[in-house]
């Protein structure tokens, strides 16, 4: 290969380099919520902040944001939020604690469910996962678009859990009618074996509790304590992500399929579905309602046609 040839395979390669280094990223955040949230984002250390840290989302909207191709960093929703009698912009669930709705640098106060990202990580691929270990607030799905490499699956919890928290885990609105949020165990009780801390902080001595799996049995894609990474890391490059607040419930295994490392984890246990009304006052995992999968075939491939009509035009 002669000098000038050489040259500009280096120079092409070099081009190729920078090209998939600054291409961006696009999350389109969209709310399927009956209400008003209010989405935040917080970029990790060393990572630059968004050009928007926070916006107001009604029911039905989207809003796309252009992420830097190595971001990496966590988003949420808040919900019920106003201004209080200083000014200040307040939520009584994700509050970011800003005083605007702008979160401009600042996290979420738990519980708040987190879809946490890092991008053009380790082997070009984006590591991103669904995360209770702060506690929940909202149901969340990440459906990915586009993109290849690693298993590119869809993650999230689908499920309302804010009726089905365990009383020492609720979070009750501050002026009545119901939950705003179940925290984790760790936030509520500040128990080392909880929080993985202490003399528990390696996974060999930190295992789930009764509390984590009460997270985990509802939303098994989902972290639900520190070291539950195995189920609830999911890879891809070069891909776009849909993150979707309140999706509608599907229980499809054909939809979402198995992981492929061969863990069958749909969004939603087999046929489990909470229903809101049956568990007003809270209740344990053991509230959570089973339901036997009794649909016809043809009812079955007709509700697997109309959810991939909600989720294409995304």
């Amino acid at each position: 290969m002669d000098r000038r040839h050489l040259c500009s395979t280096f120079l092409l390669l070099l081009f190729i380099s920078f090209f998939s280094e600054v291409n961006p990223a696009y999350f389109k955040v969209v709310n399927k919520c009956r209400h008003t949230i209010w989405p935040g984002f917080l970029s990790g250390a060393n990572t630059a902040q968004l050009t928007t840290t926070g916006f107001v989302l009604k029911p039905g909207k989207s809003r796309t944001v252009t992420i830097p191709k190595s971001w990496s960093g966590r988003l949420w929703g808040r919900t019920f939020c106003g201004v209080d009698f200083s000014r200040k912009f307040i939520c009584q669930s994700g509050d970011c604690g800003s005083g605007q709705i702008e979160c401009s640098g600042s996290g979420a106060k738990p519980p708040a469910t987190l879809a946490e990202f890092t991008l053009n990580g380790a082997g070009g691929l984006d590591f991103y996962d669904v995360s209770l270990v702060d506690g929940y607030n909202l149901p969340m799905l990440i459906v990915v678009k586009g993109g290849k490499g690693g298993n590119c699956s869809a993650t999230g919890c689908l499920l309302d859990l804010n009726g089905a928290c365990p009383s020492e885990l609720r979070v009750a609105r501050q002026n009545g009618g119901g939950g705003v949020g179940c925290r984790s165990a760790c936030e509520a009780f500040g128990d080392p074996e909880y929080c993985c801390s202490g003399a528990f902080r390696t996974p060999d001595v930190c295992r789930p509790s009764r509390y984590s799996l009460f997270f985990k049995h509802a939303c098994p894609r989902a972290y639900s304590y520190a070291y539950d990474d195995t189920t609830s890391t999911y890879t891809c490059a070069g891909a776009d992500y849909v993150i979707m607040f309140c999706p509608p419930p599907h229980t499809s295994q054909k939809v979402f399929g198995a992981r492929k490392d061969g863990a069958l984890l749909p969004l939603v246990n087999k046929s489990m579905i909470y229903i809101s009304s049956l568990h007003a006052n809270g209740a344990s995992l053991s509230g959570l309602l089973q339901l036997q999968s009794t649909v016809p075939a043809a009812s079955f491939a007709m509700a697997i046609f109309l959810f991939w009509q909600l989720i294409l035009p995304l």
